[in-house]
């Protein structure tokens, strides 16, 4: 009973210092059932601690300012701040909220819950309900992205009348 106590709060503490940069651990993304299942039960704090900042270097690294900077250079600007679509951001001055529209980077068979969407024009979304819908694959699909009452954000695959809620991370 202590050390499950002793493990409990150690995961706690690991998921309240990673709560406060923006990623969410294994824990939080997991139910019980699934992290037992998954056998991370058996991991010690550290080892589960080793993992969650493996998955944050390996999964939100990809997502930095390359792929935005890069997408800014190949339209011939300079990246600077000035040059970049701020749009559903969460530093957006909300001057700007008119559709987005582009394509979707690699295939599309539809969303999960969890679905994460990478834009040609550099921008990327995730998905913020846990709806589910699914299509036969598609390659790099047109899509839109509009703006919301609330500051939410939906997007719609071009040829398709369902929409989920997104959420830009870059």
């Amino acid at each position: 009973m202590r050390l499950i106590l002793i493990s409990l709060m150690l995961i706690f503490a690991t998921v309240a210092s990673a709560a406060s940069d923006g990623f969410s651990t294994l824990e939080e993304q997991m139910t019980g059932k699934e992290f037992s299942a998954a056998g991370l039960g058996k991991l010690t704090p550290e080892e589960l601690s080793a993992l969650n900042a493996w998955i944050r270097r390996h999964s939100l690294a990809t997502l930095d300012a390359p792929a935005a900077a890069a997408a800014v250079a190949s339209a011939g600007a300079a990246p600077d701040a000035e040059n970049i679509d701020r749009r559903g951001l969460p530093s957006d001055p909300k001057d700007d909220e008119q559709p987005i529209t582009s394509r979707l980077v690699g295939t599309f068979s539809g969303w999960d819950g969890q679905s994460v969407f990478k834009l040609e024009n550099g921008m990327i979304w995730v998905q913020a309900d846990r709806d589910k819908f699914y299509i036969k694959e598609v390659e790099n699909p047109a899509l839109t992205i509009t703006p919301g009452m609330f500051n939410a954000w939906y997007l719609s695959i071009d040829g398709y009348a369902k929409k989920c809620k997104v959420r830009r991370i870059q």
